[in-house]
Parts: structure tokens; sequence; C-alpha cells
């Protein structure tokens, strides 16, 4: 049977699609975005985050560690990533919850037990299931059962995705997907290579099948001040998706209040490059978009 490594499921969420929605958080991705807010969902592996504010420098972790992963020494603890297995047995002993482990197997019978508790909100509100990540499709296969699944249960599907897949895998899941809230970070190929670890030409060829083929979408921009609050880029975005198939753009404002993950995973952050923009140049983004027959949501 087909399984999947999650990272959270979040309940009650609304942004992430319309309505009441259960968001499935899916380890993995294949971009590595400057700002992103999950750290933690960029490697498709378990991992361990260590926060050593909550910590107490008892030693019982390095006690039970079996990979030599802890070394406690003149009064700091050091965790060594590339030794830890992220067994999850230090977590045991760790009487301050310093520790925890990022990424869960779940099955599909699992996750759909999840799901169905939720039913009664989906059905007030208009809502539904959101599978997110990282990059979902990078699970297809278990993506796949999980939407049909859900389409047979009748529970409304939105797959947030940043596009860098191939379009086979869009095609798998087009006809029990509701919604795609499809990421668009960078116009300039050479930027989105630095900023993400990837150029985007699939991500733009992907986004206009995806239109061609009916799918209903939701753009999502990530308004990052410093990177891509410039007329320039916005230009461009409106140039390439003014007669695509897009039913609402989302304009998502940069925040940092995700930086303390980076250090509990031991991994740099360049938050002196990226900074949030004003609420002045938000809006003026939403009137410029607005003035082309967008449909614009600040937020999620």
């Amino acid at each position: 049977m087909t399984k999947a490594t999650i990272f959270n499921i979040q309940k009650y969420c609304v942004h992430d699609g319309p309505g009441i929605r259960t968001t499935v958080f899916f380890k993995g991705c294949p971009l590595r975005c400057a700002w992103c807010h999950n750290p933690e969902s960029q490697h498709f592996q378990r991992e361990l985050l260590y926060n050593p504010g909550q910590c107490t420098l008892c030693g019982q972790c390095q006690r039970q560690c079996e990979h030599g992963a802890i070394t406690i020494n003149q009064g700091s603890l050091k965790q060594d990533h590339s030794k830890c297995q992220a067994c999850g047995k230090c977590l045991d002993y760790c009487l301050t919850d310093a520790r925890e482990i990022a990424g869960q197997t779940y099955s599909l019978s699992e996750i759909i037990k999840e799901i169905e508790k939720d039913r009664p909100f989906y059905e007030e509100s208009g809502g539904g299931v959101t599978l997110s990540g990282g990059e979902p499709l990078c699970q297809i296969d278990f993506v796949t059962e999980l939407v049909k699944s859900c389409q047979d249960m009748g529970i409304s599907v939105a797959v947030d995705t940043c596009g860098h897949v191939p379009f086979s895998y869009f095609e798998n899941i087009l006809a029990e997907v509701d919604l795609f809230l499809y990421d668009l970070k960078l116009m300039d190929p050479e930027l989105h290579r630095q900023y993400t670890g990837v150029d985007n030409k699939l991500i733009l060829e992907n986004l206009q099948k995806l239109s061609a083929r009916g799918g209903n979408i939701w753009l999502r921009l990530p308004l990052i001040e410093g990177v891509n609050m410039n007329r320039e880029h916005i230009n461009q975005v409106i140039s390439f998706t003014r007669d695509l198939n897009i039913s609402l753009v989302n304009l998502l404002p940069y925040h940092d209040i995700h930086r303390a993950k980076y250090s509990r995973l031991a991994r740099p952050y360049a938050h002196h490059l990226m900074t949030t923009p004003s609420e002045e140049k938000i809006e003026e983004i939403k009137s410029l978009l607005e003035t082309h027959q967008f449909k614009v949501k600040i937020g999620g």
C-alpha cells in the first residue's frame, strides 16, 4: 500500500482555499526558496528540530543517542545533524520537549480518518481538504489515491503547488481536484534560480498547460521586499497571466515569524536580504492587478 511522509495535519484552516479546511502538509520539495516559511518541509527524510531555549542540559538525550549526534560540553549542547538518524529515541527522554521530529509516515486510511473528522465543517462552510507542503505532487502516487478517495466521499480538494513537477502529475489528478493554489514567485529565470535553486521554465509551462486544460487556479504571489517588490516583476506577471484561467490572485506578504525554525534545524537564513513590504506598496500592487481585471485578495 502506498504511504506518504507528512510533517503536519492542520485543522480549521481558513487561508488555504475556500471555507474551513484541513490542510495536509507533505514533506519534500524541489525548491529551496530563501524565504520558505516551512524549512522542515524541504527535505524528504525525517528531521530533528532542537530548541535550545527549552533545553535544561540534563544529558538524557546524549546518553540515549546511539549515533553520536549529541554532545554536551562546557554548558552547551551541540546537535550534529549530519549524524542524526531522526530515530526519535531522544524524544522519549526529553522532559522539556526541546526536541521534535518533522515527518511521519501515514497510510491512506490514516489520512482519510483524519479528514473525515472534519467533514461537518466542510459541509457548513463550503470547505474541504488542501494538500500542501513542501510540494505534495512529489508524492504523486499517494496524492492520486487520496484525491480520488476524497472525490468518492464528496469532499472538495485543493492542491497547493510550486509547479515544478512533470505535467503528467497534474494530468493524473486534474479530474478530481477542484482548485489549484499555484505559486508564482519570480518571472526572471536567473533571479528565480538565485532565490529558489531552480529556474522557472517548467513552472511557467505547467501553469499555461494547467490553464489550457481547464484547471481552476488561484495564483499565489509572495511579496518580498528586496526580492520581487518592483513594478517590472508585477508587469511581467500581468503580461504572462492575463489570458490564463486565473479566478483569484492571492498576495502573500513576507514575514519572518518562521525564522526560529532555521536555527532549530541548524540551517542558515538570509533574513537580512528580505523584509516585509509596506501596506502602501501591497495596496499599490493590488490596485495595479485590479486595473487589469484580476480579482485580488491580500492573504491566502
